[in-house]
C-alpha cells in the first residue's frame, strides 16, 4: 500500500485535512473557552466590588452593610458564592454557601484565570476567585480577603455544548473533505493509467515505444522509459551474444577435463565427472537461452537435487570427517531452473564442508506458496556485524580458505531473480544458519547473473 501513488495523495490529503481540522477544533475550544472563562472572571470580580463596596469598619471590627441583591447568593446551593475573611479571624458568607467555610489559606490557582477550587455545601465543586484588599479607617489598614465563587459545572455545561456541537460540524466538514481528496486523488492519477496499459502493450510486444499523447507532467517519465527499452533491447542483445560466445568458450576446455580425469581414482573421478557435467548442462542450457532469447523454466524436486549435491560434496565432507544430517520434504518441489538452484543451494554447502566442524544439518520444507531451505552446521559461524560483508561480491573473512568471494553473493543474486530470500544468523549448534527462502510457483523473474 505504502507503493501507491493514490494511497500516498489519499494519506497525505487526510493527514493534512486532519491535522487542519485538529488546529481547528483546539483554535476553536481555546477561543470559546477563553471567552467563557473570561465571563465568569469578569461577573466574580463585579461581585468582588460590590463586597467590597459595601463592607465598613465599626469599632475597629468589619462587617457587611448590605449584601449584594442577587437572589441566588440568599438561596442555599444557589449558584453564586461569596465570603470575606477579616482581620480579627472571622469569616462572612453568603448564605447560598450554608455551613460550608471557605478557607483563609490553602486554596490554590491554577488556570488561566486564577480560580481555585473548592467544595459547595452539596459537596460540588466550585470555583473560585480570590482577592485580597485593604480597607482605611482613621488611617488604620485592615486587610481583607475576598472570594466569588461559582459552580464549576456551570462553566462545564456550555463547554460540553460546545463541542457536542463543533463535533458534529468537524465530522460533516472532515467527510465532505475526504471525499473531495479521493477524487482529486483520481483524477490527477488518471493519466497515469494510461501509462501503465501502454507499459503492458510494450511487455507483451505489441508496441515497442510508448507514444507521447500524455500530459506534459508525465511526459518525461515516458520519455525516460522509452530510452530505457532502447538501451535495454541493446543490452540483451549484447548479453545474449556473450553468453553463447561464454558457452561456446567452455566446449573444449570441458572435453579436455573429462579425458584428464580419467586418470583420477574412481570415487574422484565421479565427483569431478559430476561436477563437469553440471558446467557442460549450464553451458548448453545457456546456449539454448541464446538461441530462443527466453530462458526456460522447470520444476526441480528438491530431495533429488539435494540428494545429489550432498553425495557431490560428501568425499570433501568424509576427508574432514563430517556428518551429515538431511532432512527434505517428500514430494517438495519449486518451479525453477535446477542449474540455478543447486548453484545457490551448492554454494551453501560447499561453504559449510569448509567450516563445520563435525556436522552439517540441511532441511528442506514448504507450504503453498513458498519452500524453505535452511543449512547449518557446527563451525566458528559469522559474526553478525561480519554478515553484510560475506554477502558482497570479492569480500571473505578469512583468505586462508581460499576461494573468490562469489558464492553467497551469488546465491544472494539467485534469490532475488526469483523473488526469494537469503538470511544469515546463528545455528542452535553454533555455527552458521543460512535460510533459503523461494517462492514455489512464477519462476525467474530478471536474469540471475547479469553480463
Amino acid at each position: 500500500m505504502l507503493r501507491s501513488l493514490r494511497f500516498r495523495l489519499a494519506i497525505g490529503s487526510f493527514l493534512a485535512i486532519g491535522l487542519a481540522l485538529m488546529v481547528l477544533w483546539f483554535s476553536v475550544g481555546y477561543l470559546f473557552i477563553n471567552y467563557v472563562g473570561q465571563q465568569f472572571k469578569t461577573e466574580m470580580n463585579v461581585t468582588i466590588n460590590i463586597i467590597a463596596s459595601r463592607l465598613k469598619v465599626e469599632n475597629g471590627k468589619i462587617d457587611i452593610v448590605s449584601p449584594p441583591a442577587d437572589p441566588r447568593f440568599s438561596t442555599v446551593s444557589g449558584g453564586r458564592y461569596w465570603q470575606v475573611w477579616t482581620p480579627d479571624g472571622r469569616s462572612l458568607r453568603s448564605r447560598s454557601l450554608w455551613d460550608v467555610e471557605l478557607p483563609r489559606t490553602g486554596l490554590h490557582q491554577e488556570g488561566p484565570f486564577d480560580f481555585s477550587r473548592a467544595q459547595g455545601p452539596d459537596g460540588e465543586d466550585i470555583l473560585l476567585l480570590r482577592s485580597e484588599i485593604k480597607i482605611s479607617d482613621e488611617g488604620i489598614d485592615y486587610p481583607v480577603i475576598i472570594y466569588a465563587g461559582f459552580p464549576l459545572a456551570n462553566l462545564m455545561e456550555p463547554l460540553d455544548q460546545h463541542r457536542e456541537r463543533s463535533r458534529s460540524v468537524m465530522l460533516i466538514t472532515a467527510l465532505v473533505l475526504l471525499g473531495a481528496a479521493l477524487l482529486q486523488a483520481r483524477v490527477v492519477l488518471q493519466p497515469l493509467t494510461r501509462v501503465r496499459n501502454q507499459v503492458s502493450m510494450v511487455r507483451a510486444g505489441q508496441l515497442r515505444v510508448m507514444d507521447d499523447g500524455v500530459p506534459l507532467e508525465v511526459m518525461p517519465l515516458v520519455e525516460e522509459i522509452n530510452l530505457l527499452l532502447t538501451e535495454r533491447q541493446y543490452t540483451i542483445e549484447k548479453a545474449r551474444s556473450r553468453a553463447s560466445d561464454l558457452a561456446h568458450g567452455l566446449k573444449t576446455p570441458l572435453t579436455v577435463l573429462a579425458q584428464m580425469v580419467q586418470h583420477l581414482p574412481s570415487a574422484e573421478r565421479e565427483a569431478a565427472f559430476e561436477q563437469i557435467n553440471l558446467v557442460r548442462q549450464r553451458a548448453d542450457r545457456q546456449l539454448q537461452a541464446a538461441r530462443l532469447g527466453v530462458e526456460q523454466m522447470q520444476v526441480t524436486d528438491m530431495e533429488s537435487l539435494i540428494g545429489k549435491l550432498v553425495k557431490v560434496l560428501d568425499p570433501i565432507a568424509r576427508a574432514r570427517e563430517l556428518a551429515w544430517d538431511v532432512e527434505v520434504e517428500q514430494g517438495l518441489a519449486i518451479e525453477a531452473d535446477a542449474a540455478d538452484l543447486a548453484e545457490a543451494i551448492g554454494n551453501i554447502l560447499d561453504n559449510a564442508t569448509k567450516w563445520a566442524s563435525s556436522v552439517i544439518h540441511v532441511r528442506a520444507f514448504g507450504d503453498r506458496d513458498m519452500a524453505m531451505i535452511v543449512i547449518g552446521d557446527d563451525g566458528p559461524g559469522v559474526r553478525p556485524q561480519d554478515r553484510q560483508q560475506v554477502l558482497r561480491r570479492g569480500e571473505f573473512l578469512d583468505a586462508d580458505q581460499g576461494g573468490s568471494g562469489l558464492g553467497l553473493a551469488i546465491c544472494a543474486d539467485i534469490m532475488t531473480a526469483y523473488g526469494g530470500n537469503l538470511s544469515l544468523d546463528q545455528a542452535d549448534i553454533g555455527g552458521l544458519l543460512v535460510t533459503l527462502q523461494f517462492p514455489r510457483h512464477g519462476g525467474r523473474q530478471i536474469p540471475a547473473h547479469p553480463i
